[in-house]
């Protein structure tokens, strides 16, 4: 638990190991614990006790006290002595005063070779304990030097095992209810629990409201009952349509299933998270529907799609992906992460950063979408997750095999989605060679072998910043180191696409297949994603062997949320 020792001010030239400074008595105590009473430790004026290197936390203090100092060789009586000798101390704890002042032990025991304890709560907050008994020179009378100072028989100290106080019991229910009154009325805002039968000129003049709600009629009618033509993609929780209001807005709709436990979850957790969420770099809610058996969530429309359907659609859009549109990217998905970690009241861990979860407006702008895997996170409290949510291939190693996750989960996927957005390669399907598994360990090669650089898209030809484009990629092996804590805050890494820092810290880890083969073929199997042909579920992916066949089933299957 720690050390204690002793301190003896007051004891002038000579030492405390001397007999005098101690009391016996071997005999005629009649008491439980006699031999923790038959000594005891005298000083003058002061003892002071210290114990090192304990834990910080509460503890009890037990003082142990029996008078068995008297001098019985006198002849006198006990009710003479009583009325001669006093000794009369206080009791200091962490330099605190306690409630042993002016202390008879004679009194407070009820006479003499009697025992009396005294218990204290104390707290340590710096790794020491201090316990000081002195004289005060308050009555001490009768004893000779050094008898008539404080006299103690022993301490004791036990640590308490910190537990919730029902205040705070209460405050975490309480918070817990907020909470869930907070998401019904978002959900009762969106109009998730409102009914249907308005008339469709009732509907176009309610239509893209804030807090407006939709219900399976108007949805219907807007996606053509949901009809093939209309159908962006499909994901993990249903698919995904594009619908048109009455006033001719566009929208998309996510159609979760209603017999999904997991969809049902994932339904009340985005409402719940992205209501409560708003930045220009995450996809924007407009409400939901709970009618006739379906779970709908309708969000504004991004004409570009998602990063996935982008990057392997048609050579027409991807033509569009220049180098400063890339940077845009970068930036957006950064911004989006910095709000989410940083600076939103609720800090959030998306958990599920990848292509597909990437939406890109008219303008090529950045939005995160699909909130059904976030979780809060507060930074005192360790988060272990037995439930792995995700894409493997995009998730840190520390949150994948042990289910440790912080923020820092988000930054590893980003450094991955960002050497996509560079190279223009799929990271879990692209093989380059016998010897590299896959695009990270391909980068980890290149970057000892000095030429990082060769990782750029060379359908960019020469149209590109060398220097911006060195600084990115040395930018995204940071956030991919295996150590979370040597991962960049994404403020910093908004700082560093601006150009307004550099990104200083360890080199990355060395990766797992350089140092066994055998390792990073393992790991390459554990990596392989269904992230362009697959939906992201907790626990399960589908995995294609080719990026060909990935390429066929994103055609088919692209997820636009």
């Amino acid at each position: 638990m720690g050390s204690f020792y002793e301190s003896y001010p007051g004891w002038w030239s000579q030492s405390p190991s001397q007999s005098k400074y101690l009391s016996y008595k071997t005999c005629d105590l009649n008491m439980s614990d006699a031999i923790l009473y038959s000594t005891a430790r005298i000083a003058p004026i002061s003892l002071k006790y210290y114990g090192f290197c304990l834990k910080n936390g509460h503890y009890t203090v037990k003082l142990h006290f029996a008078e068995i100092a008297w001098n019985q060789k006198r002849g006198l009586n006990q009710t003479k002595l009583s009325s001669t000798l006093k000794r009369i101390f206080n009791v200091k704890i962490q330099d605190k005063q306690v409630e042993i002042t002016n202390f008879n032990i004679v009194e407070q025991a009820m006479g003499v070779d009697q025992y009396i304890t005294q218990e204290f709560k104390v707290h340590v907050n710096n790794s020491r304990l201090e316990i000081h008994l002195y004289w005060a020179g308050k009555g001490s009378t009768g004893y000779r030097f050094p008898q008539y100072g404080p006299l103690i028989s022993g301490i004791s100290v036990h640590r308490v095992k910190d537990k919730l106080s029902p205040l705070v019991i209460a405050g975490i229910v309480a918070s817990a209810l907020l909470i869930l009154a907070l998401a019904i009325l978002s959900l009762w805002k969106l109009g998730c629990f409102r009914k249907k039968g308005m008339h469709d000129e009732e509907l176009k003049g309610m239509e893209l409201v804030s807090g407006s709600f939709f219900n399976a009629r108007q949805i219907k009618a807007a996606t053509q009952n949901f009809s093939p033509a209309m159908k962006l993609g499909e994901g993990g929780f249903g698919s995904v349509y594009k619908g048109v209001l009455l006033n001719g807005t566009a929208i998309a709709v996510k159609q979760l299933s209603s017999k999904s436990r997991q969809g049902i979850r994932e339904f009340v957790n985005e409402v719940g998270t992205i209501s409560a969420l708003q930045h220009p770099n995450l996809v924007k809610l407009l409400g939901c529907c709970a009618e006739d058996s379906q779970l709908l969530l309708v969000y504004e429309f991004m004409e570009n799609n998602s990063l996935a359907h982008t990057w392997f659609g048609p050579d027409e859009v991807r033509s569009r992906l220049n180098w400063p549109t890339r940077v845009q990217i970068c930036l957006g998905i950064a911004k989006g992460l910095t709000f989410l970690h940083e600076e939103s009241k609720l800090k959030i861990v998306h958990r599920d950063i990848k292509p597909t979860n990437i939406l890109l407006d008219k303008d090529f702008n950045a939005k995160i979408s699909d909130f059904g895997f976030a979780k809060l996170y507060e930074e005192e409290v360790t988060h272990v997750i037995t439930k792995i949510a995700g894409t493997t291939g995009y998730m840190a190693p520390e949150y994948a095999m042990r289910g440790n996750l912080t923020n820092k989960a988000d930054v590893y996927s980003f450094g991955v989605v960002t050497l996509e957005i560079v190279s223009g390669k799929n990271s879990t399907s692209y093989r380059p060679n016998d010897e590299n598994v896959y695009l990270l360990d391909l980068a980890y090669v290149l970057r000892q072998k000095g030429n990082l650089i060769e990782l750029v898209d060379p359908s960019l030809g020469s149209d590109y910043s060398s220097e911006q484009a060195n600084t990115i990629l040395e930018l995204a092996m940071s956030c991919t180191n295996l150590s979370p804590s040597l991962r960049p805050p994404m403020s910093e890494v908004v700082k560093t696409l601006e150009g307004k820092s550099k990104i200083v810290g360890a080199s990355p880890s060395v990766p797992y297949s350089m140092d066994d083969s055998a390792m990073a073929e393992e790991m390459a199997g554990f990596s392989q994603s269904a992230e362009f042909g697959s939906t992201s579920q907790e626990g399960t992916s589908n995995a294609y062997s080719s990026s060909q066949a990935v390429s066929k089933e994103v055609e088919k299957f692209d997820t636009f949320l």
